[in-house]
């Protein structure tokens, strides 16, 4: 089912959309080479419970962090940790989830370890083409549009710029639950037409995963992390988003 907002509904969301977006910038501006992933998760507790809220991801289907801290080749849902130290060059991905109220806030960045100025430009391109293809997806993100053309647009914005969309992990809708339906695909799910049209005051993640080389990923071990299969880089944008008659409006905006 199909979960629209009420405008009491969407002002709280609201709230928890901007305390996840400050977490998620607060944290961005403490990576440095040297400090530990588990650090950064704990600056982004502090900072949402701060705020009168909770951290969607703690104890989620029994996820042991408040945070997904990602490296390198990890696409999503590293957990983090004492002992991953960041290093120069590293990308690291960071996806906060905020509860306030009763609703959640979702989004993810994708930050560079060091000096920017020193980075590769490859990958200097993979980070800009995960943010590119978030915004050229949400020219569609408006009633009259259907699911799918988000995707397409998506698809088209990665794959013209050499690059490939991972295909198990998609978008989602967001409210009281952390995820809801409908599920937001990134890409055209071949055969399925375009799927569900766009409805005001609909309020969903859009959230592209862009690997550097094959779109083919692997869960590891500990059954939350996600690595590229090839081991190439990967990077990750999400932002929590509002569905209006007149286009969208971007929940997850940091002060």
């Amino acid at each position: 089912m199909i979960n629209i907002k009420s405008q009491r509904e969407i002002e709280i969301m609201r709230k928890s959309a901007k305390i996840a977006a400050n977490a998620l910038k607060t944290a961005g501006e403490l990576i440095v080479p040297g400090i530990s992933t588990k650090k950064l998760d704990s600056h982004i507790r502090k900072y949402i419970e701060s705020r009168g809220a909770v951290p969607s991801f703690y104890r989620y289907d029994g996820f042991p962090a408040n945070a997904c801290i990602s490296v390198n080749d990890e696409v999503i849902h590293g957990i983090p940790r004492e002992d991953r130290i960041l290093r120069e060059g590293d990308i690291v991905k960071i996806d906060v989830g905020a509860k306030f109220n009763g609703y959640h806030g979702d989004c993810a960045n994708t930050f560079y370890c060091g000096n920017y100025a020193n980075i590769n430009p490859k990958t200097k391109k993979l980070i800009e083409t995960a943010k590119q293809s978030f915004y050229e997806g949400i020219k569609f993100a408006t009633v009259g549009y259907r699911i799918g053309d988000i995707g397409a647009a998506i698809q088209n914005c990665v794959e013209s710029n050499g690059f490939s969309i991972v295909r198990e992990y998609i978008g989602h809708a967001v409210g009281r639950n952390l995820h809801e339906k409908p599920e937001i695909p990134h890409y055209v799910e071949e055969g399925k037409g375009k799927g569900q049209r766009l409805v005001e005051n609909m309020v969903i993640a859009i959230e592209p995963m862009v690997n550097m080389g094959s779109k083919d990923v692997k869960l590891q071990d500990d059954k939350w992390t996600v690595k590229t299969l090839d081991g190439n880089l990967s990077a990750h944008y999400e932002n929590t988003i509002l569905i209006k008659r007149d286009g969208c409006e971007i929940l997850t905006v940091a002060d």
